[in-house]
């Protein structure tokens, strides 16, 4: 039995992930099944999209532990986590999954709030008499 472990992050999300393998295709994140931790459809695909784009669904066992951020950060840090711990499996796959823009980590955050206004660049609404 072998493990490949790596971190993905996206915005405020890290995703600890490890693949086993060989595996029967368990899934689990925080030690729940990805059904329960992921409810809707659209995360978990966004989440498992290495796994499906290398043909290695049943392959592996995926245990990820993913702290911080909200839903959608948590999907995308557990994709790059996935995709990184693939390479470490097998380099062969790294072309594939660059091509993807899968290991690719998305350096967007969210823009900090600017005194004298609303939000970061909305303004309050402005009064000439």
């Amino acid at each position: 039995m072998k493990t490949f472990a790596a971190t993905g992050r996206r915005k405020c999300a890290v995703a600890q992930v490890r693949l086993i393998s060989p595996g029967t295709g368990n899934i689990t994140v925080n030690k729940r099944t990805i059904d329960d931790y992921f409810p809707v459809e659209v995360w978990r695909v966004n989440a498992m999209r290495p796994l499906e784009l290398v043909e290695m669904q049943g392959n592996f066992d995926v245990a990820v532990k993913v702290t911080g951020g909200g839903v959608s950060g948590q999907t995308g840090a557990v994709s790059l986590g996935i995709s990184r711990a693939l390479c470490e499996y097998d380099e062969t796959l790294r072309e594939k999954l660059r091509t993807e823009k899968l290991l690719t980590r998305d350096p967007r955050m969210v823009e900090r709030k600017k005194y004298g206004r609303k939000k970061a660049r909305k303004r309050f609404q402005f009064s000439k008499r």
